[in-house]
């Protein structure tokens, strides 16, 4: 089964980590699915992803000192692999898994996510519980030595054949589950963490052998970052996708620094492989994390994001719990001429970058299409220009030029053969040439 035929453009959808943290249960997500099939679908956007800690019961209860409860109340079968909290996810009682929620969301034409940890966990260690497939149990399979640094639930998992069968076991019960799509975290790499040698890389190419032998297309997601672009061949033969960030906040330094990561990262898109610049912190966050707010992004920091994310191809995960998105987000997220820039045949391409400003090009390999977007990464309104020649492959001096912008649907032309707006601070224009 061929990775890339799992994920053919970058995935779009939903996450809960933002809104939710640790915390999401059956109801939420099910309104945030029926939100997105009603209002989203038909723009792209399918994925629903249930973030971290779903299996355990007691999430969320001791926030002011834990993001994630050392040794907490889980839920785990008899073969070592974590279970949806049925206090949560009531409709998985009875040893169903995510099953009939995975159903749920395939309903609505949709598909269906979760978030895993690298590793087995340290309760089946200690508890020494028997895997299937495997001679030795949880206990030898594990690797003590091999921890995440922030979240205590896991062990990584040995490389050995017993090991490789912890992980074909948990694929096929995702399998059987319907999952379509598996973000793990603490496999990405970081030295943002940690100066010691990373043992997550063979534990990836475990995962992506395991999703191979498991019957369905899976897409998989690493977390987190900064991921290491010296390993870029690495990713895109074992993943689909692979985080160049840290967590991403709406926080203006952290959308600026971005242009850099993705001037990094920007001739390793291709299909079925996408660097992904983390989730769009849009609309209300934070509600999990004990402190809901509205995101700090200005209207135009939230149109440059969605720009410079889209004419890069990032996959696109709302962080924003749906059901709450006001007319002018939802507007942001349904631009078609927009979200057309991440289409199969496109190809996106830093052309200037200074501490003042950025020029992307997005070229549609197939049909010919160019558009430009002109940033403005300054701290006043900015006059910004290109010269057309720098942007296409013909010498066409003296032949002046339409041009469409996408976000304000606005028909100006070029002047005397340069593409030129005035800039709003931190904003930025976007032009279909022709």
């Amino acid at each position: 089964m061929d990775k890339n035929s799992f994920a053919i453009t970058p995935p779009m959808g939903w996450n809960s980590y933002d809104y939710y943290d640790t915390t999401v249960n059956e109801a939420e997500v099910k309104a945030n699915a029926d939100f997105m099939a009603a209002h989203l679908k038909e723009y792209g956007w399918e994925y629903v992803v249930v973030d971290i800690e779903w299996y355990a019961n007691d999430a969320g209860t001791m926030r002011d000192r834990y993001q994630y409860i050392p040794f907490g109340n889980i839920e785990m079968d008899d073969y070592a692999r974590l279970q949806p909290s049925p206090e949560r996810f009531p409709s998985s009682a009875g040893g169903k898994g995510f099953a009939p929620l995975a159903d749920y969301v395939h309903s609505l034409g949709l598909k269906f996510g979760i978030h895993i940890m690298r590793g087995i966990p340290r309760k089946a260690a200690y508890e020494k519980c028997p895997v299937i497939g495997a001679k030795e149990c949880a206990d030898s399979i594990a690797d003590p030595s091999s921890i995440c640094i922030w979240n205590p639930d896991m062990y990584g998992v040995r490389s050995t054949q017993d090991g490789q069968a912890y992980y074909d076991s948990l694929l096929a019960m995702y399998a059987e589950w319907g999952v379509d799509y598996i973000k793990c975290d603490d496999i990405c790499d970081s030295r943002l963490y940690r100066d010691e040698p990373f043992l997550g890389w063979e534990e990836t190419r475990m995962l992506h052998r395991a999703i191979a032998k498991c019957g369905r297309p899976i897409v998989l997601s690493l977390s987190p970052g900064p991921a290491h672009i010296e390993r870029a061949w690495e990713y895109c033969r074992y993943a689909n996708m692979w985080r160049i960030t840290d967590d991403f906040w709406d926080e203006w330094s952290l959308l600026k620094a971005m242009f850099a990561r993705c001037e990094l990262w920007q001739d390793h898109v291709r299909e079925g492989c996408f660097p992904d610049c983390d989730m769009l912190p849009l609309g209300k966050l934070g509600k999990g994390f004990g402190n809901e707010w509205e995101t700090r992004f200005t209207k135009e920091e939230q149109k440059t994001m969605m720009t410079l994310w889209c004419m890069f191809r990032s996959p696109l995960m709302i962080g924003a719990e749906l059901t709450l998105l006001d007319d002018w987000t939802l507007s942001l997220l349904t631009n078609r001429d927009v979200l057309s820039l991440m289409g199969r045949n496109c190809r996106g391409t830093q052309i200037v970058r200074t501490e003042k400003e950025a020029v992307w090009k997005n070229k549609d390999e197939e049909s010919g299409r160019i558009c430009v977007a002109l940033f403005n990464l300054s701290e006043e309104e900015a006059n910004i220009s290109v010269s057309l020649d720098a942007l296409l492959e013909e010498q066409i001096s003296g032949q002046e030029q339409a041009l469409y912008e996408l976000w304000d649907q606005e028909e100006i032309h070029t002047v005397s053969g340069r593409i030129e707006a005035n800039v709003p601070l931190h904003g930025v224009k976007v032009f279909r040439i022709g």
